[in-house]
């Protein structure tokens, strides 16, 4: 497989996500799969962020720690990742805020004075960026006209005088590499967010509310672009008690309902939670996974929440609770729990993180099965024509009504419960647990969400099997362990501190072999974890 990487950084401000997705666009333009990892710290201004955009021949889905560029807006940009340069490396830099002789760590370094350039053509700093860009392309032997068309559809302001800065950029620098184009099929570029809130909206999407909290805000701005296109309300209230509050009581009305959180605010969620249980009111709710536990580190990722969602809320109530892997997924599996909450009348849990929430992907619509709305019903506690039915919080009758009689409560609770056998009765018909690589091998590397693609990545590598549970609650066990029927050794991957999948598929009798565990906010990449799967082979 042939591929190449950039790494793009500089201050918050720059507009280092915007360069990186422009980037992304350019080597997508050439025929090359693409997937673009973002880093950026808690702040508006200042320290520093960056992206990785890496470009293949075969489809991928995780990012490499060694680039074959660097792009630097500012020092930092170097001396922070001398390590990730290989023999052949290039750095392109802006000679106004980057001193490279004697400290860039490479034999190809080009200079281009940026600041000069936007001063004799009148640009605003911003536009910083939007030089190098040009920049690079040139040193990477891209062809202009590829750069101006893709400009001309990313940026959406101020077109002319961008075009002219990376012109300028272009012009100031001579080819040292070419990146040839592909005969790839260039398929569309999107975020994890934009493909689940394209997912609710196949299934029917009314209302998203949410309080904006890092991963799940960028959903929330999608589908708030995309409201008028849809005619859907999507609602920003004052707290996330508040979100799920109205969003139960527009479940109450018959909507499709969704909302979106991370940890900290899906804890003042779970008393309503609860109440979507008891009062069988369905609603989905995305929960983007960050470390925690309090603020932790907002702007990062972890898969931290597993245990949390399969537990939060007072008392016993069925819940969906399931994790996608990429952008197909987040698509398919979003517009799933939409279904299967109107369905069950049950709150289904969306569980995501930044990896997949802020990653851009290529996306392969053709690739995923059809999925319809579920037929519009009132819902079983509902107002009807004709008549009137509470929605209650205490136990309660079929029609709502308060009780405490106990054999009215068996009734109700066994009614509530039963829901988890249909359900795993309508999950048989799904993929709910995925498997990869190599099925002949005895050994398994086994995953969750986000952590799929870089670990099939490196199964195929090694010549080992890859196994994911997409579905968490109820737990597909029977499914799980007819996959790793023949499995000897089972290494088990993932983003938390104490191996959550691991602890619960111990309760089922299924052993992990050893763990692989990463906790300091940033994903696995793939030459990180072959080196590391390696060392427990």
């Amino acid at each position: 497989m042939a591929e190449v990487s950039i790494l793009i950084g500089g201050k918050a401000g720059f507009g280092i996500d915007k360069s990186g997705a422009i980037i992304s666009f350019i080597m997508n333009s050439l025929g090359y799969s693409v997937y673009t990892y973002r880093d950026y710290p808690s702040i508006i201004r200042g320290g520093h962020t960056f992206s990785i955009i890496r470009a293949a021949t075969e489809r991928i889905s995780s990012h490499r720690n060694a680039v074959d560029y660097i792009l630097a807006l500012n020092q930092d940009t170097v001396t922070l990742h001398k390590e990730r340069v290989k023999e052949n490396s290039v750095i392109v830099y802006d000679v106004d805020s980057v001193k490279c002789d004697g400290v860039c760590p490479v034999k190809n370094a080009v200079g281009i004075s940026v600041g000069s350039i936007l001063k004799e053509e009148s640009a605003p700093e911003i536009m910083r960026n939007t030089c190098v860009i040009g920049a690079f392309s040139k040193v990477a032997g891209i062809e202009w006209s590829i750069v101006e068309s893709v400009l001309k559809k990313e940026i959406s302001k101020d077109i002319e005088i961008n075009i002219k800065v990376a012109r300028r950029g272009y012009d100031e620098v001579r080819a040292l590499t070419a990146i040839k184009p592909v005969k790839g099929r260039p398929l569309p570029l999107i975020t994890g967010s934009e493909a689940m809130g394209l997912g609710f909206l196949k299934a029917g999407l009314d209302t998203y509310i949410a309080y904006p909290m890092t991963p799940a805000s960028p959903l929330l701005h999608f589908l708030a672009s995309e409201a008028e296109n849809y005619s859907i309300k999507v609602i920003h209230p004052e707290s996330e008690i508040a979100v799920m509050l109205m969003a139960l009581g527009f479940s109450y009305c018959g909507e499709s309902v969704a909302v979106g959180t991370s940890g900290g605010g899906f804890c003042l969620m779970t008393e309503g939670l609860s109440l979507s249980g008891m009062a069988e009111l369905p609603v989905v709710i995305v929960l983007g996974s960050r470390p925690g536990p309090s603020t932790g580190l907002p702007t990062y990722t972890s898969q931290t929440e597993l245990n949390f969602a399969l537990s939060a809320g007072q008392g016993e109530f069925t819940r969906f609770v399931a994790a996608p892997t990429g952008a197909e997924d987040s698509y398919y599996w979003a517009a799933l729990s939409l279904n299967i909450s109107k369905k069950f009348r049950i709150p289904s849990i969306l569980l995501t993180d930044k990896t997949i929430c802020e990653g851009l992907f290529n996306f392969d619509i053709d690739s995923i099965k059809e999925i319809r709305p579920e037929a519009s019903s009132v819902p079983a506690f509902g107002p009807g024509k004709g008549r009137v039915v509470k929605s209650n919080s205490y136990e309660h009758d079929e029609y709502g009504i308060t009780t405490e009689d106990p054999v009215k409560t068996v009734q109700m609770q066994s009614h509530r419960l039963q829901k988890t056998n249909l359900l795993t009765k309508e999950l048989e018909k799904y993929e709910i647990v995925k498997c990869g690589g190599n099925n002949k091998s005895d050994t398994a590397v086994l995953c969750w969400g986000s952590n799929r693609p870089v670990c099939e990545e490196v199964a195929r590598s090694l010549g080992l099997k890859v196994i994911s549970p997409i579905v968490l609650s109820p737990f597909p066990v029977d499914a799980l362990k007819a996959a790793l029927k023949g499995i000897k050794k089972i290494i088990s991957v993932e983003s938390n501190a104490t191996g959550q999948l691991g602890l619960l598929i111990n309760g089922y009798g299924i052993k992990v072999t050893t763990q692989i565990l990463k906790y300091d906010g940033r994903p696995f990449s793939v030459d990180e974890l072959e080196s590391i799967v390696k060392g427990k082979l």
